[in-house]
């Protein structure tokens, strides 16, 4: 039997008749032309989030139910209008009892939640889980209609985790003799297996779920463990973009990335797969691409462990808004050990990431930028935990700017070619944007820089410009 391909879809992928309709047509091509296909699905676009509204809603109002009600028909009402367009009537009333079954599940789920009047986080898991439950039976249901023979099967039984809830760790090593078990014997037998994204479950059987980008992770998971030819991530966007095409019109998709560009795309807000999440295949030389559900033919992003060899400039640029500036300055800092430990110590206490550090050679301030919603809360335990510096005039301020934006300019061929900080900077500098800050990470596949928020879309489309250079 030929090597599987692992085919996944997002939640916009299969979050209307039209849109699971394209996808299924996307599966029997790539039967058609492939041979053994295992799909993986997220839950219909939207679903989750109701599915936790509705659960935090029970937590904090529990004698108001009218919020999970109103989720609970919603989501039957979602998943069954895609059943009356797409299924015949013979096969419409199985694959809506499966997704009646989690509703009910739902509905239990979250009166006890509203009784204790708190959600645990293995709760928040049990809940969270449910759409990907809904979405793969009715996913399944209609590639059977198209007549592609196909069946679901619940991740929980092929992928192992800890029992980090919320955060699950799998366990590729205990994971991979059940997926070989599982869907092998589909496979053999021309059965697609359509496997719910995004879930786990330890070894005792509770369900865990994968975290941000888990259903990428599934598919990544199963690539890895099925030794799969390819893995192919279905979004409804032409692969990863060179900029946000709302900023950029002229944005393009870009051929191929390495993996740490993509790490450094995703860390400063570019809407691309999560680093953790591909690390499975990308380690073992299995080609993942990223490509759209609704132009199958249109261009797609190769993801590969290493960057081309040959030099280039900037592939793409991305933004993150609403941010501030802390600085932490003073003369008397010079040469005291402990600072910046203690300032960073100080920002974790209050379980904020830091998206942004740069320090002057002079040891004399130190300035990071973090979420616009943290900033008076992270001055306030600044200002705490260096009481007594300030009072003696060591620190002479705590500083905050507020309203500025982290443009970053991504291209593992930065580091093989001279001048690149210099175009960039002059480019802002022809634009009339001004700099307020500048870091830059030591693997040189990226450069950032902070501006005004006013100014933000002019330094993107500026910089976008040495892209084709």
């Amino acid at each position: 039997m030929p090597k599987p391909l692992i085919l996944k879809f997002g939640g916009t992928s299969v979050g209307t008749p039209e849109a699971m309709q394209q996808a299924a047509q996307v599966v029997a091509r790539a039967r058609k032309q492939h041979g053994p296909v295992v799909v993986v699905t997220s839950a219909l676009s939207g679903v989750t989030d109701r599915l936790l509204t509705a659960t935090r809603a029970a937590a904090q109002d529990g004698h108001n139910g009218q919020t999970r009600a109103q989720a609970a028909e919603a989501i039957y009402a979602a998943h069954q209008a895609i059943a009356a367009a797409l299924l015949p009537p013979e096969r419409r009333a199985a694959a809506l009892d499966a997704v009646r079954q989690r509703v009910e599940t739902f509905r239990r789920l979250v009166e006890a939640i509203a009784v204790l009047g708190e959600v645990t986080p293995r709760a928040y898991d049990a809940v969270a889980s449910l759409g990907e439950r809904m979405s793969a039976p009715l996913l399944a249901a209609v590639l059977e209609a198209q007549g592609v023979p196909a069946q679901a099967v619940d991740a929980a039984e092929l992928i192992v985790t800890d029992a980090t809830f919320q955060n699950a760790r799998p366990d590729l090593e205990a994971s991979t003799p059940k997926m070989r078990a599982v869907l092998e014997p589909l496979l053999e037998q021309g059965i697609t297996p359509v496997v719910t994204g995004f879930i786990g479950a330890t070894s005792d059987g509770v369900t865990t779920t994968l975290g941000r980008g888990g259903s990428d992770y599934t598919a990544a998971l199963l690539g890895a463990g099925l030794d799969a030819a390819e893995v192919w991530i279905y979004t409804d966007v032409d692969g990863v973009m060179s900029a946000d095409p709302r900023i950029v019109p002229d944005a393009r998709t870009l051929p191929r990335l390495s993996y740490r560009e993509v790490a450094e795309l995703a860390y400063f807000g570019a809407k691309v797969l999560h680093p953790k999440t591909i690390r499975p295949v990308v380690e073992r030389g299995i080609p993942l691409r990223v490509r759209n559900t609704f132009n199958p033919d249109g261009p797609d992003t190769l993801i590969v462990a290493e960057a081309e060899a040959s030099p280039g400039t900037v592939k793409a640029v991305t933004l993150i808004r609403g941010l501030c500036l802390v600085t932490v300055e003073g003369r008397g800092m010079l040469g005291v050990p402990g600072v910046a430990a203690r300032t960073f110590a100080a920002v974790a206490a209050t379980e904020t990431s830091v998206v942004l550090i740069t320090q002057a050679s002079s040891e004399q301030s130190i300035v990071f930028a973090v979420p616009e919603g943290a900033a008076d809360t992270i001055v306030q335990a600044l200002e705490s935990t260096f009481a007594a510096e300030i009072a003696r005039r060591d620190i002479d301020r705590i500083g905050l700017t507020r309203g500025v934006a982290v443009v970053t300019v991504v291209g593992a061929g930065m580091q093989r070619t001279r001048g690149v900080a210099g175009r960039v900077f002059t480019a802002l500098g022809d634009a009339g944007v001004n700099v307020v800050g500048i870091a830059q990470g030591s693997s040189e596949v990226a450069i950032s820089f902070v501006v005004d928020a006013a100014e933000a879309e002019d330094a993107v489309r500026a910089v976008h410009g040495l892209t084709r250079r």
